[in-house]
């Protein structure tokens, strides 16, 4: 029984590894035909639209779900990987993601027995104290920033989804809230 729970432990890390792999892909994928000169003015879809931060969104939903699916080095590391990837300033974002995944991860058991109206409540007060705190430190360390409206609406894009990101965990990967009695991965009873 004990192999078995390690073994399914294992495996939905791996999934959330490979979930991150494709987002970070399709991020990366040249979407344009031609790259647009950097003095170029931004077109208007770029400079209204943001899309949600669905690594975030994945990282939030399995953290209140199953926190053992998903540890802090596993977070820190994609994170890290992802500022490096997609060349944010190295470190910030993670350490931003990793004090709210931890915010989370400390209500979890809390949160399980209350509605899903309450947990997207506190998932969007995490979500919105990070986005803004990513801007206050770049703007303390001077470092150039697009408009604040692109930021307020990647945010609200990321809590629209969590919705749908939770329900695709459910359906998709089996990740879902313990229920009281129920044996978590570490072999403990919640």
């Amino acid at each position: 029984m004990a192999e078995r729970n390690t073994t399914r432990l294992w495996g939905k890390r791996l999934v959330y590894i490979v979930l991150w792999l494709v987002l970070i892909f399709l991020h990366l994928l040249p979407l344009g035909m031609v790259r647009p000169s950097p003095l170029s003015s931004p077109s208007l879809l770029e400079s209204i639209w943001a899309g949600p931060d669905l690594h975030l969104a994945i990282t939030f939903a399995w953290v209140l779900r199953r926190p053992e699916y998903v540890p802090s080095l596993l977070i820190a590391g994609t994170f890290l990987m992802s500022d490096l990837l997609l060349q944010r300033p190295p470190g910030l974002w993670a350490a931003l993601a990793l004090l709210g995944s931890e915010a989370l991860r400390s209500r979890a058991r809390a949160l399980r027995d209350l509605t899903f109206p309450m947990e997207w409540l506190n998932v969007t007060t995490i979500l919105i104290a990070m986005f803004l705190g990513y801007r206050v430190i770049l703007g303390v360390m001077m470092v150039e920033t697009g408009p604040l409206s692109l930021t307020m609406v990647q945010a609200i894009a990321t809590i629209a989804v969590y919705p749908v990101v939770v329900v695709l965990s459910q359906v998709l990967f089996g990740v879902r809230k313990l229920a009281p009695g129920d044996i978590d991965g570490m072999e403990a009873r919640t």
